[in-house]
């Protein structure tokens, strides 16, 4: 079976470390990954700006690159989504979130890092509500995360949960330049929750959201770092 990484745009700019975790874990669980060249963005932000024109050359870019691969595995659920639900079939059922793919999929019973720190768990809008990572408190159903589970195979980790732990961050893409003042406010907010469980670190699987409270966290200058889940996962690989 063929594997692709997927590589998003942003991610690439501000946190490549994340694409070595992501490498250096699907290798270590087995998986014959590679890393197509030529990747740029998947089109998200143009496609919810509506530029619907621009979007379309990116997807048309975005399935010549990936066409031969049996599946595509990628570091943030808000790109995985968007290729999911906006490309029609060609990739329903090929390209999954990496948390996704290693909980659903790969299902690990051990990992071989340690990481001895308290790590507050963010749990991002889509990948909550759109890909099933966590269970949302809207729909009142038994919590579960598969984030929590796969921290649990890390030694050392303590993990903990903020008041209102799916409760939006600000980030929202486009939303934290449009409506700057908004988005700084509830990131604020979500960053006071994570300073009060006493935890260390943030994590998340989005480094969008980490991207968004990192910022301000810097400005505030707090006590408080972040952290992509997959680095953790991939501790001592």
């Amino acid at each position: 079976m063929k594997v692709a990484l997927f590589i998003p745009c942003y991610v690439r700019a501000v946190a490549p470390s994340v694409i070595e975790a992501s490498y250096k874990l699907l290798r270590h669980l087995g998986v014959d990954v590679s890393i197509p060249e030529g990747q740029t963005c998947c089109g998200q932000p143009m496609g919810n700006a509506g530029y619907e024109d621009e979007a379309e050359k990116l997807k048309k870019r975005f399935e010549k690159i990936f066409e031969e691969y049996d599946l595509i595995v990628g570091p943030s659920s808000s790109c995985v989504v968007y290729v999911r639900e906006h490309y029609g079939d060609l990739f329903k059922g090929r390209i999954f979130e990496i948390c996704e793919y290693v909980h659903d999929v790969l299902k690990p019973s051990s990992l071989p890092g340690r990481f001895p720190h308290r790590v507050s768990l963010h749990n991002s809008c889509h990948g909550t509500r759109l890909e099933g990572l966590a269970a949302p408190s809207e729909l009142n159903v038994p919590y579960f995360s598969k984030l929590k589970d796969l921290l649990s195979l890390v030694e050392g980790v303590e993990v903990v949960e903020p008041e209102r732990p799916d409760e939006c961050c600000g980030f929202g893409g486009l939303f934290s330049m449009e409506e700057s003042a908004v988005s700084v406010k509830m990131g604020e907010d979500k960053v006071r929750r994570h300073l009060e469980t006493g935890a260390e670190y943030v994590t998340a699987a989005d480094t969008s959201c980490l991207m968004h409270q990192g910022g301000i966290i810097a400005a505030r200058k707090l006590p408080l770092k972040t952290i992509h889940i997959v680095e953790i996962l991939a501790s001592g690989l």
